[in-house]
């Protein structure tokens, strides 16, 4: 790559694409992949049989030559080009974080009829070899960052592989918003709701008609926290979901549920509490209790991590600078309730 030129002026910096690569597959049909790459790189970007030629200043031209660099990988890997790879892979190269995007998308953990679960973010693989390494890991982080999902998928793995014998699912059956005692039906007709995005994410990697034979012989097992008292879970896989919902007793009673052989993942997110009253979330205070602690990891995601809609990234950097805004004015000045979500002072309906 050529030097800096002085004044800072435009240089030009030439790929050659090996033979052996299809510029289709590179470009995509119709040049599709390219266009997203001009949208996301400041490099003028031209494409003459297999030589591509970037324009722009050194920093610029390096990062536009990365990302070809990194989709070349994937192509090699055996992947397909899309939109959301180029923006992910565009997105990793610019935060610099160490992680290589090729490395990251290609990190497969499950793969079921066809479909295959791998982390999309740098810190979504980070959380996932945070589960590999650790015996007690907590994902924390807004919706939409695969923390519950990419927790299910390694628990399923490790069902699947025969490291543990059973996974246990649970969820605190907390009230957002509307009381148990109103809703119709026996009271498991009204906890399942609030274990249905459990059941869900199963069916996603799970055959479905394996599913009833698996919970039948107990080898799955979806229950409120609340039936957690009391046991010792050994040569299980234990995913607490939800868990800023829990109450710092009840967390300190699911975390010595551990038993040999077993792994517990806690996923939740602490902007979303909907616990009653002045009650202090659980997931609040562990940290600064066990941050520190040998074979316990804590993993953070942020709204870069969310693979949902790009909207759902845009709402929880609007809600996180909310937030921070309420935070910073006197009380006087504070408008009559917090930003919904804040803590438990607003109610709101199941999510």
């Amino acid at each position: 790559m050529p030097d800096t030129p002085p004044g800072g002026r435009a240089v030009t910096t030439r790929i050659v694409v090996p033979g052996g690569h299809s510029m289709v597959s590179l470009l995509g049909s119709g040049d599709a992949v390219l266009r997203v790459v001009e949208g996301l790189v400041a490099s003028d970007v031209h494409v003459r049989g297999n030589e591509i030629t970037l324009t722009g200043s050194p920093a610029e031209n390096a990062l536009a030559a990365g990302v070809f660099e990194q989709l070349l990988l994937l192509l090699e890997r055996g992947e397909v080009l899309t939109q959301d790879a180029v923006e992910r892979t565009v997105a990793m190269l610019t935060r610099d974080g160490g992680d290589k995007p090729a490395d990251v998308l290609t990190l497969n953990i499950l793969s079921n009829r066809g479909r295959t679960i791998r982390p999309k973010t740098a810190n979504q693989k980070r959380y996932v070899e945070a589960i590999d390494r650790h015996t007690i890991v907590f994902g924390i982080g807004p919706a939409g960052t695969g923390k519950t999902y990419l927790a299910m998928a390694k628990a399923v793995q490790a069902l699947q592989s025969k490291q543990v014998n059973r996974l246990i699912l649970t969820r605190p059956a907390v009230e957002a918003g509307e009381k148990l005692g109103f809703l119709p039906g026996t009271l498991n007709d009204k906890i399942d709701p609030y274990l249905r995005p459990l059941y869900d994410a199963l069916h996603d990697m799970l055959d479905p008609e394996s599913i009833p034979r698996l919970m039948a012989a107990g080898t799955i097992e979806v229950a409120p926290l609340a039936y957690m008292r009391g046991r010792t879970l050994n040569d299980a896989y234990i995913i607490l979901d939800e868990a800023q919902n829990t109450t710092p007793e009840q967390m300190k009673m699911f975390l010595t549920r551990l038993g040999f052989g077993s792994k517990i993942v806690v996923t939740g997110d602490i902007t979303q509490v909907d616990l009653p009253g002045t009650a202090s979330s659980g997931l609040r205070v562990v940290r600064g209790i066990l941050d520190g602690v040998e074979d316990v990891s804590f993993v953070q995601l942020t709204s870069s991590d969310v693979v949902r809609h790009k909207l759902v990234s845009r709402i929880v950097d609007a809600y996180e600078q909310y937030d921070a805004e309420q935070e910073s004015l006197a009380p006087a000045q504070r408008g009559p309730q917090r930003a919904p979500g804040r803590r438990d002072d607003v109610r709101r309906g199941p999510r």
